[in-house]
C-alpha cells in the first residue's frame, strides 16, 4: 500500500526478520491499474516539460551555436525565431507515440518485478528498486527508442525550411519524417542510438526510482506520516523531484551522448565529432574536443526537465491510482 492509495504497494515494503515467508498481498492494485495510471502520468508529464526538452536538445545537438549556449536564451531565441508549435514545441507528436505506452509498460513492469522480488523473495528493498527500474525501463525501451529517435531529429531540426539553424534535417511532419527515414537510412535507423539510449535511461531510471523510494521513505518518516495510509502532495512533489533531478545530473554525459549518435549527420553544418557505436570512446571523444563542459552540456535543462517532469509523473500516477483502485472497488 501507497500514501495515496490504501490498495497499492507502490512506495513501501518491509521484511521484518531474517527467515522471510512470502505473503501475497490482496488489496495491492491491479497491475492494468498501475500500467493506465503510470501512462498517464508519463504523457502528462513529458507534455508539460517538452520545450524544456527541446532547448536541452538543442544545447546538446549543437553546442557551437551560441544562441542555444544559455538556457532562458535558447528558450528565447526558439520562441522567436521558430514559433511554439514548431520550435519549442518540435517533435511533440512524436514524444506522444511513445510516450503513454512506454510508461504503462514500465510502470506494469516495476510493479511486477517489484512485487516478485519483495513479497515473493525477501530481497533487499533498494537493490530490489534499482532492479525494478532498470528491468521497467528496459521493457519500455522497444517503444520509446524509435520515438526518442523522431523527436530528437524534428527537436533538433525546429521549423521546416529553417532560415536560423542548419541542422542536416528537413522534415515537413511527422509523417514525412518517418517515411523519409525509412526510405533513405532503413526501418533500421529508427533505432539509431538504441545502446546509447539504454545506457542513459537504464542507469537514470534505476537511480530515480531508488532515490524515490528512499527520498519518500525518509521525508513521511521525518515528518510522522504513515507511507500506508497518509498523503502529502508537497512531499509527493518534492521528493519526484529530487529523485528525478539527482539522476538527471549524474547520468547526462550518457544523455549528451544519446542525441549526438541520435541525431548526427555527415551533411550537418552543426559541426559536432562525429560518434561511434563504443560508448567508451565516444564519452572519450566529447571529453577530448570539449571538455567536462562538454559531457555536462544541457545539464541545466535537464536537471530542470527531469526534476520536474519526475515530480509531476509520480504525483499523477499515485493521483490516478487512486482512483482507478476506487473505480475498480466500486465495480466489484
Amino acid at each position: 500500500m501507497s500514501s495515496i492509495a490504501t490498495h497499492h504497494d507502490f512506495t513501501h515494503s518491509t521484511v521484518a526478520s531474517s527467515t522471510f515467508t512470502p505473503v501475497e498481498d490482496d488489496s495491492r492494485s491491479p497491475i492494468i491499474n498501475c500500467m493506465l495510471a503510470g501512462g498517464f502520468g508519463g504523457a502528462v508529464g513529458d507534455s508539460v516539460m517538452h520545450s524544456l526538452d527541446t532547448v536541452k536538445t538543442r544545447q546538446q545537438g549543437a553546442p557551437h551555436q551560441a544562441q542555444y549556449r544559455s538556457m532562458l536564451s535558447a528558450y528565447r531565441t526558439i520562441l522567436v525565431q521558430e514559433g511554439f508549435a514548431r520550435g519549442l514545441y518540435g517533435g511533440y507528436f512524436a514524444a506522444m507515440l511513445g510516450s503513454f505506452p512506454s510508461a504503462a509498460l514500465f510502470f506494469g513492469t516495476y510493479e511486477t518485478v517489484k512485487r516478485t522480488m519483495i513479497g515473493g523473495f525477501g530481497i533487499n528493498e533498494t537493490f530490489t528498486h534499482l532492479t525494478a527500474g532498470f528491468l521497467g525501463d528496459f521493457a519500455s525501451s522497444i517503444v520509446y527508442v524509435p520515438s526518442e529517435v523522431l523527436k530528437t531529429r524534428l527537436q533538433l531540426q525546429g521549423r521546416y525550411n529553417n532560415p536560423y539553424f542548419d541542422s542536416g534535417y528537413n522534415y515537413k511532419n511527422l509523417r514525412h519524417a518517418i517515411n523519409t527515414i525509412i526510405k533513405d537510412e532503413g526501418a533500421s535507423a529508427l533505432f539509431f542510438g538504441y545502446k546509447a539510449t539504454l545506457v542513459r535511461d537504464l542507469p537514470f531510471s534505476a537511480l530515480q526510482f531508488a532515490f524515490y523510494e528512499k527520498f519518500r521513505e525518509v521525508a513521511f518518516d521525518y515528518k510522522g506520516l504513515n507511507l500506508k495510509t497518509d498523503f502529502d502532495a508537497n512531499l509527493e512533489l518534492l521528493t519526484g523531484a529530487a529523485a528525478g533531478g539527482l539522476a538527471g545530473v549524474i547520468t547526462t554525459p550518457l544523455d549528451v551522448l544519446k542525441t549526438r549518435i541520435q541525431t548526427q549527420n555527415p551533411t550537418s553544418g552543426v559541426g559536432t565529432a562525429q560518434l561511434n557505436s563504443s560508448i567508451i570512446q565516444s564519452l572519450r571523444l566529447v571529453f577530448k574536443t570539449e571538455g567536462v563542459l562538454g559531457l555536462f552540456s544541457g545539464v541545466g535543462p535537464r536537471f530542470v526537465w527531469t526534476s520536474i517532469q519526475s515530480s509531476i509523473m509520480l504525483l499523477l500516477y499515485q493521483m490516478a491510482l487512486k482512483k482507478l483502485d476506487q473505480v475498480s472497488g466500486d465495480l466489484k
